[in-house]
């Protein structure tokens, strides 16, 4: 098998609802779209990137979907606002695909700019449940086992998801179904082609997110809860 590991923006994009969860679970879920933004480059880039507000006037996302702020300008789209950001922090694709943006919060609802959304302090387990979120909806999923992966990837990528088609794509937040913290932000897609076939197309396999204890150590300390 041939490993192929690309950026999740390149994925198209359905959001399912689970059969079988409780009105009370969905109405759970869709009221952590409150955190999610749209991060616009200027001009406007083709595809749809996502990021995640922590409060603060604080939105982590992933590096690629932002590019080099002094170049893209990005805006944040939140509250049906599109309030322009600066870099905090600037991570790379290929090393630490996280970039912090900060943001005047001051024309958001108070509602929402009270909102605080948590980094989780613990590390993600096989068959952990999440909720990938993005402003349109929300996608249940879990995490799996790295030995579903190729080898040579495990270790780079070891925290991945399941449901690729049906998930949030590059920047998206990978929320803890049970604490409700930011258990990561998604990364890139992985894919596998047969080496028997090598004209087939790739299959998806699975989704890497960056993980709660890189966000952490990502974060400036002034701006850790």
């Amino acid at each position: 098998m041939r490993l192929t590991i690309i950026c999740a923006l390149l994925v198209p994009l359905t959001l399912t609802i689970v059969t079988g969860r409780s009105a009370y679970a969905q109405s759970t879920d869709d009221s952590l779209r409150v955190h999610a933004v749209h991060i616009v480059q200027d001009p406007p880039q083709s595809w749809t990137g996502y990021g995640i507000y922590l409060g603060s006037g604080l939105v982590i996302t992933a590096a690629h979907v932002v590019g080099r702020v002094n170049r893209t300008k990005p805006s944040v789209r939140i509250a049906g606002l599109d309030l322009p950001a600066r870099a905090v922090k600037e991570g790379r694709f290929e090393r630490i695909d996280l970039t912090l943006l900060a943001f005047d919060d001051d024309k958001l609802p108070v509602s929402i700019r009270m909102r605080r959304m948590p980094v989780c302090e613990h590390a993600p387990w096989v068959g952990e449940p999440v909720i990938v979120v993005i402003p349109e909806g929300t996608a249940r999923s879990y995490v799996m086992s790295p030995w579903l992966i190729p080898r040579n990837s495990r270790t780079r990528f070891s925290t991945v998801i399941r449901d690729v088609a049906t998930t949030g794509n590059s920047g998206s937040g990978v929320i803890d179904d049970h604490r409700k913290c930011l258990l990561g932000i998604m990364s890139r897609k992985i894919q596998v082609r047969s080496s028997s076939k090598p004209d087939s197309p790739p299959v998806d396999i699975a989704k890497y997110f960056v993980p709660a204890s890189t966000i952490r150590a990502f974060l400036p300390t002034e701006y850790r809860h």
